[in-house]
């Protein structure tokens, strides 16, 4: 550890009083050898803070990956929906990273449903998004063939949510 560790808690305690009173969820800091990211998630307990220090990229060694084996040979699934659908002109993929809702609120019917006809820019779904609601819609007018998240589910950027047809 180097000498300069008090300062570094100072530095921790700095950044987590910034991300309280501007109310952020993640603020990251870099300087010379050090990194610090400091992030706060939301428990049912109320508010919990990580501080993590981390080390520099530089620093961290290289590594060269693994060589790529058939999935019958490593018992892994075959591809995932985001590898089947890949190039597919009717998946409608997620614009960003949040928790996806079928229905505009709980206890309503969902936005659409399998075999429905959808147009252009009509709502599918929505995903949350640092608290807010952000509308899906649909990329192209068509049948909607598949619905690939469930209710309150997360959502990685990219990933595919439903094919249009």
């Amino acid at each position: 550890m180097p000498n300069d560790q008090p300062a570094d808690q100072a530095l921790i305690e700095a950044i987590a009083k910034l991300l309280n009173e501007q109310n952020l969820a993640e603020i990251e800091i870099e300087r010379e050898d050090l990194r610090v990211r400091v992030t706060r998630t939301y428990a049912s307990s109320g508010v919990q803070q990580v501080m993590v220090p981390a080390p520099m990229a530089a620093a961290m060694p290289a590594m060269a990956p693994a060589p790529a084996q058939p999935a019958a040979a490593t018992g892994a699934k075959p591809a995932s929906a985001a590898d089947e659908l890949a190039g597919n002109p009717g998946a409608l993929t997620s614009p960003m990273v949040g928790t996806a809702y079928l229905s505009p609120e709980p206890g309503k019917p969902p936005f659409v449903s399998v075999g429905q006809k959808v147009a252009e820019g009509q709502t599918i779904l929505i995903i949350e998004a640092m608290k807010t609601m952000n509308q899906i819609p649909a990329h192209r007018a068509g049948t909607v063939t598949r619905l690939l998240v469930d209710d309150a589910s997360p959502i990685e950027y990219g990933q595919p949510l439903a094919v249009i047809e």
